[in-house]
């Protein structure tokens, strides 16, 4: 029997339809005899309005023959499907009962179902339309400047789908936006010149003086190249900036051109400077590009985790405990359960050791790792506990070293693994924290490998495997992989950096993975693979690491006694699959648009008994097992 995503139940010979196509059959309804019957229904969100009626109709007896196995293929077919729905429905009835299916709202997902990503141009991959965005930034900074005479300008740059500029200035609103979209689009029809010139520094404060704009004047001290660049629209205005641009104001099309939005942003990040007025645009090369990225942008707030998280009832944020600060609600425990579970079983299928340990340490801890030096700023404050400063982990790297060190350690060991679902605690501007994907506490999947320098690359190959692996598991199978190698500053001889950087790369050609390089772009402290994956919506996310660390067994001074009864240092291989729990939640939520696959759903089944005995005897020969008292397994 092929798998479907949807069955449909009619009145065929045994009361089921071979046909599972739900638009042909949602008409023939089933009729239930005399002994309690199981059935599987899809009740995701959208299908709620699936109706449970009663007609009186009855059939032989011997209708039930053969209906075991019928169920128990479509349990697996269920079970099998790479998607499903969020809740799945078991019911169970006895003589006059009637199951009918509307149909509506399946024919809705079916037809969602058959949508296709959308698939947009990005800046990477159309140079012409970032040049466009770029330019949108400038000539809505001259059209809020002609509007609001009093409007300081800061900065504009292009971003992933559009672009921005931040204004010292009152206050704007909706309307504000239309005139300064028509008088955008004003400038456009103009078609006037985007002209680069080349001046000295003491040109370029000379003519920031004359026109009294302190923070470009700022801008400007910052910029270390001579000569200066500054680009002209028309006669009328111009800006700090490199480019690029387009040739001219009529290269942009104002029909594919909106203003979205209006936030407040302070001067630099800095909550301590001035809140500034930030105007979120967006900018196309057509119209239908337009079109289709509103469709997108519909279809992402129909999504969005944190809505689904409140409708679904998985997990809320509290403003009594603080911002950032996840609380797990019954059903979002479950899945959550269910992913620690599969993360477990996988990692000790690979030959990992599974380890929990404290959330706090000694604040000497974090002096000797060099969190304190490089990164307290990330860190809550100190406790004092009997004279002893103590602080909240923001890594779980310390703890699994020290469980390295409490013995001495042969060449044979290696190569060594552990992993731990280790909860850390990292502070963050109010203003930063959103929803799941920023949050102040959160659980990391961390694991760490201790290996000789000619394992390196079997352990990073390892490592990709088993990334593989568990993201398959979940759904993901798109990827965008960077290989990022040695900065300038870092620690580490040269030799151990290439071979490091060697394995890296060789294990992912053997992989067979397109991958880019960012010369430059790795730690202080050893070359890294980071990998991204793609969602429903072609959406990327930051989720699996691999990092050599040639720091931390330096300054925690780990050794092995080798083959020659020296001591030396090993490699150690820090590495994250899913990243933080919380944040792959909101992934998952976002990807699946809260209908995830049955194995993963919080409620996997609904039972509508008779009476217990009944259910209980039919799931019992159906050898379908049920773990709490059957009047709490009813929702």
């Amino acid at each position: 029997m092929a798998c479907s995503h949807y069955t449909t139940f009619s009145s065929s010979p045994l009361g089921i339809s071979n046909n599972h196509n739900t638009k042909n059959n949602n008409k023939h309804p089933i009729t239930i005899t005399n002994k309690p019957f199981l059935f599987l229904l899809p009740s995701s969100p959208l299908l709620t309005n699936t109706l449970i009626s009663s007609e009186s109709k009855r059939r032989r007896n011997s209708e039930l023959n053969g209906r075991n196995g019928y169920f128990r293929n479509l349990i697996k077919c269920q079970n099998q499907r790479s998607r499903g729905n969020s809740i799945s429905s078991i019911a169970v009835a006895t003589t006059d009962s009637t199951v009918t299916e509307t149909g509506t709202d399946e024919d809705k997902i079916i037809k969602e179902e058959e949508n296709s990503p959308v698939v947009l141009p990005t800046n990477d991959s159309s140079e012409n339309l970032l040049r466009i965005r770029h330019t949108c930034a400038h000539v809505m900074a001259m059209a809020v400047q002609k509007l609001f005479p009093d409007a300081k300008v800061t900065i504009g740059p292009w971003i992933e789908s559009g672009f921005y500029y931040d204004f010292d200035m009152e206050p704007l609103t909706d309307k504000d936006l239309k005139k300064i979209k028509k008088e955008m689009d004003r400038i456009i029809s103009r078609n006037l010149p985007l002209v680069r010139e080349e001046i000295s520094r003491e040109e370029a404060e000379k003519r920031i003086q004359a026109i009294n704009e302190p923070y470009k004047m700022e801008i400007l001290d910052g910029i270390k190249e001579d000569p200066i660049t500054i680009y002209h629209i028309g006669n009328e205005w111009w800006d700090l900036c490199a480019g690029p641009h387009v040739e001219s104001t009529g290269k942009i099309n104002k029909k594919a051109l909106e203003l979205e939005s209006i936030a407040g942003a302070y001067w630099r990040g800095d909550e301590n400077k001035q809140m500034l007025q930030r105007i979120y645009g967006t900018a196309w090369e057509s119209e239908d590009q337009l079109k289709a990225y509103r469709h997108f942008k519909e279809e992402a707030k129909r999504r969005d985790h944190r809505r689904i998280g409140q409708d679904l009832d998985l997990f809320s944020i509290q403003d009594d405990a603080g911002g950032g600060l996840v609380f797990w609600h019954p059903k979002g425990a479950i899945v959550r359960h269910i992913i620690e579970d599969a993360w477990k079983r996988m990692h000790i299928q690979h030959g990992y050791d599974l380890l929990y340990t404290p959330h706090v340490a000694k604040a000497d801890l974090w002096q000797i790792s060099g969190h304190l030096d490089f990164y307290k700023e990330n860190m809550y404050d100190q406790m004092k506990i009997e004279e002893e400063l103590y602080q909240l982990r923001p890594m779980n790297c310390p703890y699994h070293i020290l469980i390295y060190k409490r013995k001495l350690h042969s060449y044979r060991d290696f190569p060594i693994r552990v992993a731990e679902l280790g909860t850390v605690y990292r502070y963050e501007l109010s203003g930063a924290l959103h929803g799941l994907f920023r949050v102040r506490g959160f659980t990391q999947d961390d694991a760490h490998i201790f290996c000789l320098e000619d394992q390196i690359k079997d352990e990073i190959r390892g490592v990709l495997d088993l990334t593989e692996e568990i993201l398959l598991q979940f759904g993901f199978n798109k990827y965008e992989v960077n290989l990022s190698t040695r900065p300038e500053k870092s620690v580490g001889g040269d030799d151990i950096w290439e071979k490091a950087t060697t394995a890296l790369r060789d294990a992912l050609d053997d992989k067979g993975w397109d991958y880019q390089t960012d010369e430059g772009g790795g730690a202080f402290y050893g070359p890294k693979i980071d990998l991204k994956i793609e969602d429903a919506l072609g959406r990327k996310w930051q989720c699996s690491t691999v990092q050599v660390d040639f720091n931390l067994p330096q300054r925690f001074d780990i050794t092995y006694v080798d083959s020659n009864s020296e001591k030396k240092r090993p490699i150690m291989i820090h590495r994250a699959v899913l990243g933080s729990l919380e944040r792959f939640f909101g992934v998952l939520i976002e990807h699946y648009a809260g209908d995830f696959p049955l194995w993963l759903s919080p409620i996997q089944a609904r039972m509508l008994p008779v009476t217990d005995t009944q259910v209980s005897d039919f799931l019992f020969t159906l050898q379908i097992p049920f773990h709490v008292p059957l009047q709490r397994s009813i929702h």
